[in-house]
């Protein structure tokens, strides 16, 4: 390719790539060497790498590549790599490593460029994501929704895992068995119940034992809510000894849960089961300050 001063140095496989990088020309009598080294150098700057848990982005053009790292930096996104050129299985091998540490951000960007055979097998045996669109927006907007979508899950994961706070009162009157198991009637007064939760007394914060089934006329359920009255058994208790009637039993959340529900998953919990939360703290707290780093 000519210019008014000379030649200009421009390999067919990079051109794309150089697009917007500054053009040197060889004026007349100087050996093409020197300015091909000048480009080579140019394009190793292209190659951007840091240490950061961040995605791999690949793009056509440095103009590709400078506009999305604009759009991933609006929507508080880090970069490992951003480079020019085809995905490789170089790029896959960085993305894996990330995904190990940081799972929704070991991923890779890849706008206007092909994924080598290499690296989409790869991608494939390491289930390393790729994201590819025409169109930058939609490339990153895609990312953006997969990555919301995917905590949002995992934090409804958790929260389904822990044990959510309930508040109960045993009837008078419906004591069907006193031990092994002990059978009563409860109310539920706040939050839920349901098999396998242990309850300690509202009185004194002493363990009662753990409920084995709730049934509802005479049918098991697997929950009882707020102003349910049902029936539960339990093995360890026997009632007039451990439990009497009118007590106030309270779901035993461990503090690692408490913890959880109180923070991370704060907007998950209803201002019933909120309330009855904060008595159990208030009771627990009474035997051991600061319980739950309240």
């Amino acid at each position: 390719m000519y210019a008014a001063a000379g030649i200009k140095i421009v390999a067919p496989a990079l051109e794309g790539a150089l697009a917007g990088a500054p053009l040197y020309v060889v004026p007349p009598g100087e050996e093409t060497a020197k300015y091909a080294n000048m480009v080579t150098e140019e394009v190793g700057r292209i190659r951007i790498i840091t240490e950061i848990a961040g995605v791999v982005v690949k793009a056509d053009t440095l103009g590709s590549l400078e506009a999305i790292a604009e759009i991933l930096k609006q929507n508080n996104v880090q970069i490992r790599i951003a480079d020019v050129g085809d995905v490789s299985k170089r790029d896959v091998t960085e993305a894996s490593v990330v995904k190990g540490r940081e799972p929704l951000s070991g991923v890779i960007l890849a706008f206007g460029v092909k994924i080598l055979p290499d690296a989409q097998a790869e991608a494939e045996a390491n289930d390393v994501k790729i994201f590819k669109e025409p169109i930058i927006y939609n490339m990153v907007t895609n990312y953006v929704e997969w990555q919301k979508m995917k905590r949002e899950a995992k934090v409804e994961l958790e929260f389904e895992k822990l044990v959510k706070p309930g508040k109960i009162q045993v009837l008078s009157g419906f004591i069907f068995r006193r031990a092994k198991p002990a059978i009563f009637g409860v109310e539920v007064l706040g939050g839920s119940i349901k098999p396998k939760y242990s309850f300690v007394r509202a009185e004194n914060g002493e363990d009662v034992g753990e409920v084995q089934q709730i049934q509802d006329k005479g049918k098991a359920v697997s929950e009882a809510k707020s102003a349910m009255q049902v029936a539960v058994s339990m093995d360890d208790p026997i009632v007039g000894r451990h439990v009497f009637e009118k007590d106030i039993l309270y779901v035993k959340v461990p503090e690692r849960d408490a913890k959880a529900l109180m923070s991370t998953c704060l907007e998950k919990v209803s201002e019933d089961e909120q309330e009855v939360l904060k008595e159990y703290i208030k009771l627990m707290q009474k035997k051991t300050p600061f319980w739950g780093g309240f």
